[in-house]
């Protein structure tokens, strides 16, 4: 996030990644000018493509060629949304960052209302959060688990219903990519990064296309988080073998004192059966938990690149590789 001696300060990188946003390229680019230029002062237009099949690149090159604030890094395939913004953020040189996602439900006009906020509260961060969440009785109450499970399970805790868009100043965004996990969930890196963030309650746009995130891709999204950021699974590990053998004791001298007691034999092949297969399941249950902690710790240790950059636009910018351990 260096910028050349000499070079000329930007005022504002205005960040975004494209992934099947080719109805959306062009209205984007033209709103957040529009933004940056109401805001005042240099400044740079970020478009990621994080290996969008449709016709996103194409669109974002050409709007790069005639103005050449816009800059377009383009990724050598998929690599997930997330590792994509964090490579927007590695190349951003703006003193101040604008980080929202391209589909128009979160507005580039927003870039003056985040900085009234942030200097009234001399914040390095503000970030938008929804009032309620979007959706049905049943989708509002899936959501509130969802927060609910990972607040439980990660520390620090996320904030509620947040979006991407957030301003962030230099310094926060300098210190927010010097983190290096390959397996990313970025609300976390931006909480943990720390400095005084603000929230500020916004109102997002109507979905224009449907979400890629169903059911199960926010359920991976959840079990790679509590994986990645938090070891409290296995704590809770221990404290359920704890109470597995606590209640096998109690029901032993249970038995035993029938026996005495009363003469009674001990049941026969269903109470065994059913300790069987439930002592069996949550054995099972424990080693995955603890093989996917191992899994992760053998995805760190490789070291791969973060992601890879296919080629930059404008062209006298490109670079072909790219690698968050140079930072």
């Amino acid at each position: 996030m260096s910028t050349s001696p000499g070079a000329r300060s930007i005022a504002v990188s205005i960040v975004t990644t494209l992934y099947q946003s080719e109805p959306f390229v062009r209205p984007f680019c033209a709103a957040a000018v529009r933004a940056a230029e109401l805001f005042g002062g240099p400044f740079e237009i970020i478009l990621v493509n994080d290996g969008s099949p449709d016709g996103s690149l194409d669109i974002a090159i050409e709007l790069s060629r005639s103005d050449r604030r816009i800059r377009v890094i383009d990724l050598s395939r998929n690599f997930g949304h997330h590792k994509a913004l964090m490579t927007g953020l590695s190349r951003a040189q703006g003193d101040l960052v604008f980080l929202l996602d391209s589909d128009l439900e979160e507005n580039p006009e927003w870039l003056t209302l985040f900085h009234d906020t942030m200097v009234r509260e001399r914040a390095d961060v503000v970030y938008g959060v929804q009032n309620a969440r979007k959706g049905n009785l049943l989708e509002k109450a899936a959501g509130a688990l969802y927060y609910a499970t990972f607040n439980l399970l990660l520390d620090p805790p996320l904030p509620r219903n947040v979006i991407t868009a957030r301003l962030m100043t230099r310094r926060y965004v300098e210190q927010l990519v010097r983190h290096q996990d390959r397996e990313v969930l970025i609300a976390a890196l931006w909480v943990i990064t720390g400095f005084k963030q603000i929230p500020l309650v916004v109102q997002k746009g109507r979905r224009a296309n449907a979400s890629s995130y169903g059911p199960a891709e926010r359920i991976a999204v959840l079990v790679n988080a509590l994986t990645s950021f938090s070891t409290k699974p296995l704590v809770y590990i221990f404290y359920l073998g704890c109470v597995i053998m606590a209640s096998a004791g109690l029901a032993g001298l249970y038995l035993i004192w029938r026996v005495i007691a009363h003469g009674v034999g001990v049941a026969g092949w269903p109470s065994l059966i059913v300790s069987v297969w439930f002592l069996g399941g949550v054995t099972i249950f424990c080693l995955g938990v603890i093989g996917m902690y191992v899994a992760k710790v053998f995805m760190e240790s490789k070291r791969r690149p973060y992601t890879i950059i296919r080629a930059e636009y404008p062209e006298q910018t490109a670079r072909t590789t790219h690698d968050f351990e140079s930072l």
